[in-house]
């Protein structure tokens, strides 16, 4: 339950930004060699009162919805591709329809708003360097993650203005006690590692030679590491890890959050202790237990936040496709490319109609 629930219920991009992520649990792809407003001729596909949608706008959306499903192992099945592309394409116009009807203190707030969500997306990355990089990879610069953010965050801030809903404390404390299952924080583990990758930049396995180099510098760091030296100053130094070595290397993590591997040594291992060289797809990992934090159930007064954001979300996802319905016809919104309008869905034949009245 977070404020992430209201982009997917706004559903203005598909492609969440997602850059930043760790080196556990996210590889990399190769980048595009250029931006396709430079390959080929724009043609408007969508337009609408105040906006209109290009050929290219479209593509490189799917191109960046794409390399980050390929840098989670995903991709989209050729036969579901015209799917995504109308999903996408009515994503964009969402977000246009939006924006058209923020106001001064919606641009405002909404830029706040993504500040605070690119500087954590800057943390998460580690470094300018890692973040460009990881922008690359997924086809975009960093002023596109600028305005993607930016765009979304005035547009949330918009619709929570226009469509107002209001979550009383009882409405709240009635969720936490009819679901306490979702409140039961199961067993987790505050851990450090040092990761030595085995893959280049663009996530492509190493050599067979570049790997045992890099076996041998994992074993040296693990010499160190059981010798005493200072864990966190490692990481920072030698961590390929960008999502954790600015923290010395450090997650707090449940079972299921982390590859398989990572994970069982991390959960075997006792308080201080520290690993052997832990191998998975990533590349070699040197981990350091810091805490084993027993479940617990948590207290009404830490989740009632997150209640609330989830409950209003819920409501908001209600609300939402009727009020997006009326904007789409006030901007007289027409699709341009036969290929991207919707596909009706066809009207049952007379004699099905009949039957079906007839079983009533």
């Amino acid at each position: 339950m977070s404020k992430d629930h209201l982009k997917r219920a706004l559903a203005v991009m598909l492609a969440a930004a997602c850059v930043g992520g760790t080196g556990i649990a996210q590889a990399q792809t190769n980048p595009p060699a250029t931006k396709i407003a430079d390959l080929f001729p724009d043609a408007v596909v969508a337009k609408g009162k105040g906006f209109e949608i290009k050929r290219t706008k479209l593509d490189e959306a799917l191109i960046s919805f794409k390399a980050n499903l390929a840098a989670r192992g995903q991709n989209v099945p050729p036969e579901q591709m015209a799917m995504f592309e109308q999903q996408m394409l009515d994503q964009l116009i969402r977000l246009q329809l939006i924006l058209a009807h923020s106001n001064d203190a919606d641009r405002t707030t909404g830029k706040a708003l993504a500040t605070k969500r690119l500087d954590a997306i800057k943390k998460r990355a580690g470094s300018d360097e890692t973040l460009n990089r990881q922008l690359k990879s997924v086809g975009m610069t960093s002023d596109d993650l600028i305005k993607k953010v930016t765009d979304e965050a005035v547009a949330e801030t918009t619709v929570e203005r226009e469509l107002t809903v209001k979550v009383t404390d009882e409405e709240v404390k009635k969720f936490y006690d009819e679901n306490p299952s979702k409140f039961e924080q199961p067993e987790q583990v505050r851990a450090s590692h040092v990761l030595i990758g085995t893959k280049d930049a663009a996530g492509t396995d190493l050599s067979e030679e570049k790997k045992k180099e890099k076996k041998t510098l994992a074993e040296s760091v693990l010499k160190r590491a059981k010798a005493g030296e200072n864990f966190a100053k490692l990481a920072r130094e030698l961590s390929d890890d960008p999502g954790s070595k600015e923290k010395g290397g450090e997650y707090t993590f449940g079972k299921g959050a982390m590859v398989p591997e990572f994970e069982a040594a991390a959960f075997g291992l006792k308080t201080n202790e520290v690993s052997e060289i832990v191998t998975t797809q990533f590349g070699y990992h040197i981990i350091k237990l810091s805490e084993k934090i027993p479940a617990k159930k948590v207290d009404l007064s830490e989740a009632s936040t997150d209640i609330r954001d989830y409950l209003k979300q819920g409501a908001l996802q209600k609300i939402l496709p009727p009020y997006l319905d009326k904007l789409r016809k006030e901007a007289g919104v027409e699709i341009l490319d036969e290929k991207l309008k919707p596909k009706e869905t066809p009207a049952a034949p007379p004699e099905e109609k009949k039957a079906d009245k007839a079983e009533k």
